[in-house]
C-alpha cells in the first residue's frame, strides 16, 4: 500500500515493483489464497489463469461462475473455512487474504499476521487498504529497498 493506503487504480496495482511480486509468490506459493471477484478477474487479466500452485477461493455474492479452477464462496466466512480445510489437509498453517479492498476490510479483524509492502509515496487510486489500529500489532520483520526510483519496505506485522 502507498502512504495514503492506496492499493489499486482501475482494478490494477498503481506501481510495478518486481521484488514485491516475487515476495508475494514466495509467501503464498502452495497456500490457499482468498480474494474477491475483482481481484480474481484482475489476476486472470494478467495471467489468463488463476495463480499457479495455489488453491484460489473467490468471494462473490452474485453467483459468479468461472471456467477456471477456483472455489467460489458466497462470503468470507465460508471462504476461510474452506481454505483452512484445504490447508489442514496439506499440513499448512497459513492461508492468505490477497485482496481487494472490500475483502481486506472484512478480514483484517481476523488476521493474526500482515505481510505488507509499504510504498513510500502517495498515489492516486480508487481502492484503499483499511485503517487499522497499529497499537494492536508489532513489527517482526522489515526490509527497506528501492526499485525504479520507488522506495518501499517489506513489513511483517503480528497481532499482539
Amino acid at each position: 500500500m502507498a502512504e495514503n493506503r492506496c492499493i489499486g487504480l482501475d482494478n490494477k496495482m498503481p506501481w510495478h515493483i518486481s521484488e514485491d511480486l516475487k515476495r508475494f509468490k514466495t509467501l503464498t506459493m502452495g497456500h490457499p489464497v482468498i480474494m474477491g471477484r475483482k481481484t480474481f478477474e484482475s489476476i486472470l487479466g494478467y495471467l489468463k489463469k488463476p495463480l499457479p500452485g495455489r488453491d484460489s477461493f473467490v468471494i462473490s455474492r452474485s453467483g459468479y461462475t468461472t471456467e477456471h479452477d477456483a472455489h467460489i464462496c458466497e462470503n468470507l466466512e465460508n471462504a476461510i473455512s474452506a481454505a483452512q480445510k484445504i490447508a489442514g489437509e496439506n499440513g499448512l498453517e497459513e492461508i492468505f487474504i490477497i485482496g481487494g479492498a472490500q475483502i481486506y476490510t472484512q478480514a483484517i479483524h481476523a488476521a493474526d499476521c500482515l505481510h505488507l509492502t509499504q510504498v513510500h509515496k502517495t498515489v492516486d487510486g480508487d481502492a484503499f487498504f483499511p485503517e487499522f489500529d497499529k497499537k494492536q500489532w508489532f513489527e517482526t520483520d522489515r526490509i527497506d529497498s528501492e526499485e525504479n526510483g520507488i522506495p518501499y519496505s517489506f513489513i511483517t506485522l503480528e497481532r499482539q
